[in-house]
């Protein structure tokens, strides 16, 4: 049996999940070039971390 806090979790994933995807269809629309558009896919990976980071420090 969990714990209880599973719900939490899931939401917490999909909202960080949904952050990834906005950031590649943001990222993709700037990018010229194959290469730019690899970049994409990687500033999408960690933009949202940078994010929640940010956010974390802002309520310091």
């Amino acid at each position: 049996m969990g714990n209880g806090n599973s719900g939490a979790a899931a939401g917490g994933g999909a909202i960080y999940g949904l952050g990834i995807f906005g950031a590649w269809v943001y990222f993709w629309q700037e990018a010229d070039g194959f290469w730019w558009h690899l970049l994409a896919v990687l500033e999408g990976l960690v933009w949202p971390a940078l994010m929640v980071y940010d956010a974390f420090g802002a309520l310091n």
